[in-house]
């Protein structure tokens, strides 16, 4: 596995080694030790997935609590994943970024903890897997605004997004519960 860029302070984007032939392919998702030697060093206790149609916007999500990193992988179609910083004492404090991951690309994100995240379906459908480094505390988990207007986050949405009720209730960056 190869680190083939770092979007935010401490945010990496992973290719793992893919085997293909005539049959198709195989590649090893998750293996710690690996992992280690690419400097994430946590311990994850939890595995999601979540299938989303195209242009449905899911976050900005994190939690204050039992606070997540999360290691971040699409199956089958493609999503472009956003993360934000809310780490006051980060040199990218505030700053956000927008990874396209896909089952063709097979980008892996690591996200640390401290960060919201988020996604939209670029693709008619999505298969997205991920890790987490703490289990989900619902009373702890918090959501920024997908569309605040001081983050200014393109989503490159060429239709009117589709967001859930709790989404659209999402405090704005500035009254966001942050870390510091």
């Amino acid at each position: 596995m190869k680190i083939i860029s770092k979007p935010l302070k401490d945010v990496l984007v992973l290719e793992p080694k893919v085997f293909g032939d005539a049959r198709g392919f195989f590649l090893e998702s998750y293996n710690e030790r690996v992992l280690v030697d690419v400097g994430i060093r946590e311990h994850f206790v939890q595995d999601n997935q979540s299938l989303s149609s195209r242009d449905v916007v899911r976050g900005l999500h994190y939690q204050i609590r039992q606070v997540q990193g999360k290691l971040v992988r699409v199956i089958v179609g493609e999503i472009l994943d956003v993360v934000v910083d809310l780490r006051r004492s980060s040199a990218t404090f505030g700053r956000w970024s927008a990874v396209p991951l896909s089952g063709d690309n097979k980008h892996i994100l690591w996200i640390p903890p401290g960060f919201a995240h988020g996604f939209r379906v670029v693709s008619e459908n999505a298969h997205v897997l991920y890790k987490a480094t703490d289990y989900y505390l619902p009373e702890a988990e918090r959501t920024v605004s997908w569309s605040d207007p001081d983050l200014k986050i393109d989503w490159q949405l060429s239709a009117d997004p589709i967001v859930s009720e709790k989404d659209q209730r999402g405090t704005s960056f500035r009254d966001a519960e942050k870390f510091e």
